[in-house]
């Protein structure tokens, strides 16, 4: 079962109406992910280190938020955002867990970051690359709150209140963490500018 159900205002024609194109559907939550989930990826993989874990806390949040469907759309992206983040957060915990009853781990800090969207796209320059993957190993140096920050208000674009909503602290911890995270960032990018 794929979950979609039949659109009622598709397979009724009302008499009398005339030839103008249908209303606009309304913003769906399927439509929300589809318009999040890239850039969600990225969030998680920066955060984790890792593809197939970013690939797991994306989907467990999608299956979390379905729980907040019949909720306004104007609260999802908080929602969502919120949610990976905790998943983020606990994924990261349960990795600190496991290692330190296994000792050792391999070393994952090797690893190259994979693409999220790896089909061939002429408009990218290969030195937008250079730059993004200098951005991503920038943003794993800092601390995780300055790098949630970063993250949320500048590359999600995410406004100061709704920040502090997914952080879970006030706005002016957020200013703070956005301040030091640029400040850090600004000295490691210099090359970039």
């Amino acid at each position: 079962m794929d979950g979609s159900l039949p659109n009622p205002a598709r397979s009724v024609r009302v008499s009398g109406t005339s030839d103008a194109p249908p209303p606009a559907p309304p913003h769906t939550l399927e439509r929300f992910f589809a318009d999040v989930r890239g850039r969600a990826f990225r969030f998680a993989e920066i955060g984790l280190r890792h593809r197939e874990d970013a690939l797991d806390a994306v989907q467990d949040a999608m299956t979390r938020m379905l729980g907040y469907r019949e909720r306004p759309p104007e609260e999802w992206t908080a929602l969502f955002w919120t949610i990976l983040r905790s998943r983020i957060v606990d994924i990261q915990r349960r990795r600190i867990f496991r290692l330190s009853w296994i000792g050792e781990a391999g070393d994952r800090e090797g690893e190259t970051l994979e693409w999220a969207d790896d089909a061939p796209d002429p408009s990218r320059a290969q030195d937008s690359r250079e730059a993004y993957t200098a951005l991503v190993a920038a943003l794993r140096t800092l601390p995780r709150r300055q790098r949630e920050a970063f993250t949320l208000r500048i590359l999600e674009e995410l406004d100061v209140p709704t920040t502090a909503r997914v952080m879970g602290c006030g706005e002016g911890s957020v200013k703070t963490h956005l301040s030091r995270a640029r400040d850090a960032l600004q000295k490691q990018l210099e090359d970039f500018r």
